[in-house]
């Protein structure tokens, strides 16, 4: 079974090569991703392919994911991420914990804090 900081180095990986395939295997069929704000990614995706699809329309806007650093408690993981990008004229510049509830070696929940939602709104609905 994968210690929950190859499970984060995992995801990671997977986000940044847009490695869709491997990244659906890091997750659970029933798991969820809840994200803050009010824009095109915010809410709570529920299943492992809704999920993916999540993370690809994340991908879809250029975002520079920077892993800045994995947090571990005995059982689960957070990535401390500074995500930036620009579009439309319309800057991205936050960090965020995304943190990770593991269940059987793969991701069960994922949780996502931002410290900027106000500009999360501006960026993902332009």
């Amino acid at each position: 079974m994968p210690t929950p900081e190859e499970i984060a180095k995992a995801f990671h990986a997977t986000l940044v090569g847009q490695d869709w395939p491997a990244m659906r295997q890091l997750f659970h069929d029933d798991a969820t991703w809840t994200l803050p704000g009010d824009n095109a990614i915010s809410g709570t995706a529920v299943g492992a392919d809704a999920m993916v699809e999540r993370a690809q329309l994340i991908a879809s806007y250029s975002l520079s994911f920077e892993l800045e650093d994995i947090l571990l408690s005995r059982d689960n993981m957070a990535l401390s991420l500074h995500n930036t990008a620009e579009r439309n004229g319309v800057q991205l510049d936050e960090h965020l914990a995304t943190v990770c509830r593991l269940r059987e070696g793969r991701i069960a929940e994922i949780e996502t804090f931002l410290s900027d939602v106000p500009g999360m709104n501006r960026f993902f609905t332009c």
